[in-house]
């Protein structure tokens, strides 16, 4: 314990209460935890734990109850609990997978730990450098291609960055390795010896036991009390989280045997991180892979699983099988259950019933439609028989707790009937009750006649699991152990004096799919499709670069150009805006009223006024209809389009009314043939990509885009930020507008309605993701420019107006298509 102030409070939670439909996850639980200590947290799987911290940290809001953090009160605000000095690391990592691991680490600190944005990457680095010199992690790598173990440790780092006065941890170890837990008990003891708190929940009671001085029981979501860690003992800790006793005795091993029918054969199976691997599971066998992570038995079974090329023979029971997909592998009776449970295990939107059966539908199908009486009832069964907690089996399997999540997800695997069951980390953020339970049904169904392949960093449930073990090092089987030499022992000094070597790894991502996934991708291809396709238009007409060509094509980019820039913005938060075109011809529309040549300067005045003023409405009513309303934003920015252009046309039947000459002068003012606008416009693209990348606002949107909810706990603003990009996109409508009049010169409702899908393509082509999180500027800029060098190619080439739409939508697949690969192959490495 350090030697600060023991007597000091860091956090008081007093009678916390939180109900969700269906559930009271916490019944007035009192806590406290003091400086300098190391609180311990225990209990089942949604006994509360990961609860009551979101409600100490600000992520939720208790329904009765206070919390004081270092004796202010915090009620549902996380950017106020960080400011106060706590920082939290969450069970799932709460990153934003399309920016960096500098931009997350920025984003993830108090204001007062922030370096100037200049040095983020340095001081990234030295970060990083603190946790371990040999750290493999590239501060300018996007977080959505690390590994589990590594987005745990950028997610720990960016919590000691913040130098918290209170530290929680909740199963911080899960994805661990030995070196990193010793690594992370390291940092503990140097939090609490500046006179710090943290706070530990974890299911490994021995870990508890071990850095803890303070434990709390909680039992489905009630307290039960605080003790001093070591004066109890490992079974009255766990009959204290499962208000009883408790068998932890593994299940009886498969009797020996004579050799009968193998399961799975492998003969000299090679792929990315192993080689030269055979191997025999028999039927009713639980063959066990250890070794330092890394060494090639993971990436064994992603192979198997069909997730990684492979070389080499595979059987299942007597029939060789190809694995070119997870497809084919799970026709031929391979299933796996994957260790990283939130990106491969479960689709978190979707209900418990919907997650179960995916991966058994056809045992529902009646005449090939969908028996809901048949799916309902499995759901009910397996629900029971795995013990997991839920409310109903259309909760969306999000807001259940980690364990019960691994639980459905076992079952989920269970229920496709497997001949091959390849399991990663059962037990991974499981209550020693359920894992008891989780290991009663591998064995199960081990005696069912099903092989089963496990891989856990886990030596003690390795050696209490499985028949026999094989021990990877440097990706081939360096050791086999059976029998009476199956033992934790045993299988940590096979590991530590394994001696083999590593064969040249082959394949691997090329350099040019790094490249592709990068965010300059995007505006390189861009800029060599706009000289080639310039080059060529050029070659068969000696007109195309002429000034008066481009002096027409200038302003018609501009324009383009300013729309997408709106739409850019309300991308990078994952919206869309459908009324965009409608909103110019509204904008011009009016003008055809005020800006003419007989207009006061009064008249005039309220004119350009009023081009803020509808922007800035338009934009509003969408967010309201989005955010407070609840509408998907094509939903709501289409019933807005439809309005707009009623609007517009009960102005303006037909057009009419024509725009003052001075006025069209002035905004198509130019330098020789080049207008001023498209200036104005490539110096604003430069600013707002350099703001996008470079400022705090730029990380803002790009990371609440990315992931909502990680961005909310950094301190981002879901409702204010929605709420802008909203406003900025009509803006960028409105300024779009204003170029528009020179170019239409009378108010024409219809003036705008092209820009609406083409501002979206150029966003597209420019590099962006429909989803949020990721886009450019510059991107927008040149995909402008490349929509509107098609329109004005195709009529030089003497090419029908269809030959637009076909090469437009060409180009938008093509982009997609490359920009999706080359993320996809960029996380696969």
């Amino acid at each position: 314990m350090g030697t600060a102030a023991i007597d000091s409070v860091v956090l008081q939670l007093d009678g916390v209460t939180k109900r969700f439909p269906g559930v009271r996850a916490l019944d007035r639980v009192s806590f406290t935890v003091r400086a300098g200590e190391v609180h311990g947290l225990v209990g089942e799987n949604g006994a509360g734990k990961s609860t009551l911290m979101a409600v100490a940290s600000g992520a939720l809001a208790a329904d009765e109850g206070t919390v004081m953090l270092c004796g202010q009160a915090v009620r549902g605000d996380p950017e106020r609990a960080r400011e106060l000095g706590l920082a939290i690391v969450r069970q799932e990592p709460a990153l934003m997978p399309d920016l960096s691991v500098t931009e997350n680490l920025y984003l993830g600190v108090p204001r007062r730990c922030r370096p100037p944005i200049g040095r983020a990457a340095q001081w990234a680095a030295a970060l990083l450098a603190r946790w371990n010199d040999e750290v493999r992690i590239d501060p300018r790598e996007r977080v959505a291609t690390l590994g589990p173990e590594q987005r745990f440790i950028v997610e720990i780092v960016k919590a000691l960055a913040a130098e918290p006065r209170l530290l929680v941890l909740d199963e911080p170890t899960e994805h661990l390795l030995g070196d990193d837990v010793a690594r992370l008990f390291a940092r503990i003891r140097e939090v609490t010896a500046r006179g710090a708190a943290v706070v530990y929940i974890s299911h490994r009671i021995r870990e508890v036991q071990q850095i803890a001085d303070q434990l709390t029981v909680l039992r489905t979501g009630q307290g039960q009390g605080s003790y001093a860690a070591r004066s109890l003992s490992e079974q009255q800790i766990v009959e204290l989280i499962v208000g009883g006793q408790l068998d932890r005795e593994f299940p009886a091993k498969r009797e020996a045997r004579a050799p009968g029918v193998d399961a799975l054969r492998l003969e000299g199976l090679a792929g990315p991180g192993f080689s030269g691997v055979d191997l025999r599971v028999a039927s009713g066998e639980i063959v066990g892979l250890a070794g330092i992570d890394g060494n090639g038995q993971r990436e064994l079974l992603r192979a198997l699983a069909g997730m990684a090329p492979s070389r080499g023979r595979v059987c299942v029971g007597a029939k060789e099988v190809a694995l070119r997909n997870p497809g084919r592998a799970a026709d031929a009776g391979i299933r796996l259950l994957p260790g990283d449970r939130h990106r491969e295990g479960i689709f978190g939107e979707l209900s418990v019933r919907e997650n179960f059966s995916l991966r058994s539908l056809s045992r529902d199908l009646r005449a090939g439609l969908l028996a809901r009486g048949s799916e309902l009832r499995r759901t009910e069964e397996a629900v029971r028989q795995f013990a997991a907690k839920t409310p109903d089996t259309e909760t969306p399997i999000a807001s259940l707790s980690g364990g019960n999540q691994q639980k459905l997800v076992l079952a989920s695997v269970l229920a496709s009937r497997p001949a091959v069951l390849l399991v990663d980390e059962p037990t991974q953020g499981v209550d020693i009750g359920a894992r008891m339970e989780i290991y009663r049904s591998l064995r199960a169904t081990a005696a069912s006649g099903v092989g089963l392949l496990v891989v856990s960093s886990d030596a003690h449930e390795v050696a209490g699991l499985c028949d026999r073990v094989l021990i990877f090092s440097r990706g081939q089987v360096a050791a086999e152990l059976a029998g009476d030499a199956v033992t934790e022992h045993g299988i940590t000094a096979a590991v530590l004096t394994a001696t083999t070597v590593r064969e040249r790894a082959h394949g691997g991502v090329s350099g040019f799919w790094k490249w592709a996934a990068g965010d300059v991708a995007p505006i390189a291809m861009l800029l060599l499709a706009v000289l080639l396709l310039g080059a060529y238009a050029a070659s068969v007409n000696e007109f195309y670069l002429t000034g008066r060509n481009w002096g027409g094509v200038l302003p018609l980019i501009a324009t383009l150009a300013l729309v997408a820039f709106g739409q850019q913005v309300l991308m990078l938060v994952g919206g869309i805006d459908l009324s965009v075109g409608p909103l110019m011809g509204l904008i011009v529309v009016v003008q055809s009223f005020f800006l003419v040549a007989d207009a006061s300067a009064g008249q005039q005045a309220l004119g350009w006024a009023l081009v803020l003023v509808i922007s800035l409405a338009i934009g509003f009513l969408n967010w309201l209809l989005v955010d407070p309303a609840g509408l998907h934003p094509m939903v709501a920015t289409l019933a807005t389009y439809m309005v707009v252009q009623a609007v517009s046309l009960l102005l303006r039947p037909v057009p009419g009314g024509l725009i003052a000459d001075e006025i069209m002068e002035g905004i198509g003012a130019g330098i020789g043939f080049v207008p001023l606008a498209i200036l104005a416009v490539a110096a604003l693209a430069l600013a707002l990509e350099f703001g996008l990348f470079r400022t705090r606002l730029g990380l803002a949107l790009r990371g609440f885009g990315s992931r909502p909810e990680a961005a909310r706990v950094a301190g981002v603003h879901p409702r204010r930020t929605r709420m802008a990009a909203y406003m900025a996109c009509s803006f960028f409508a409105g300024l779009a507008a204003i170029l528009m009049m020179a170019q239409t010169g009378s108010g024409d409702a219809s003036a705008g309605l092209n820009y609406t899908l083409a501002s979206i393509a150029a966003v597209v082509i420019g590099g962006a993701s429909l989803f949020g999180g990721r886009g450019s500027f510059v991107g927008a800029l040149l995909g402008a420019l490349l929509i509107t060098q098609v329109n004005v190619v195709t009529a030089f080439l003497g090419l029908s107006d269809a030959w637009q739409s076909y090469l437009l939508g060409a180009m938008i697949v093509a982009s997609v298509a490359l920009y999706s690969k080359s993320r996809d192959m960029a996380v696969a490495r």
